[in-house]
């Protein structure tokens, strides 16, 4: 089994989950990640403390980490199969939020470029918000695409889950 996934049909037998779960579940991780990747960002450019680029790095990465443990978990009880082996599927639906944690990265390498002194921490993060406001658009985009839609559907989609990132945007500069 390629998957590597099993899901329960209505019979409560075990059968190979449909292919498309994998990319739901990319993009699901992939917008979920940079919509927290983003409300982090903008968290930390409101902290009034000194700048720590490599700690709010740490910081981003443990949110993330926690988070996608909890989804995984939160998954794995929702979706217990009585055949299976509680540690184990646990850990399968844990490890399956690796999308989350890949969508984080981005966030991550800027705080740490910034922590390296290459620039400072808030042109960092302005960048780190730039770069997730396009990426919603993307994966927008790329979820309406898979689904069969029309490239101008798409840019539509694109554009809603871009105003996420925006708002996130906005949200932060008017509580300063």
């Amino acid at each position: 089994m390629g998957d590597d996934v099993l899901s329960e049909s209505s019979s409560n037998t075990l059968r190979p989950a449909r292919r498309g779960e994998p990319l739901q579940r990319l993009l699901f991780g992939g917008v979920y990640g940079t919509v927290l990747a983003s409300a982090l960002a903008a968290a930390l450019e409101s902290d009034s403390g000194s700048p720590n680029p490599g700690y709010d790095a740490v910081w981003v990465l443990v949110a993330a980490l926690a988070s996608a443990a909890a989804h995984g978990y939160a998954h794995a009880l929702a979706h217990r199969v009585a055949h299976d082996v509680a540690v184990t599927s646990t850990l399968r639906s844990v490890l399956a939020e690796w999308p989350l944690l890949a969508a984080v990265l981005p966030t991550v390498a800027a705080l740490l470029t910034a922590h390296a002194g290459w620039w400072d921490e808030e042109t960092a993060l302005v960048a780190a918000l730039a770069f997730n406001t396009v990426a919603l658009f993307g994966w927008g985009l790329w979820a309406t695409r898979v689904a069969g839609r029309s490239w101008a559907a798409a840019c539509r989609a694109g554009c809603v889950d871009m105003l996420f990132g925006l708002f996130i945007i906005v949200a932060n500069a008017l509580s300063k």
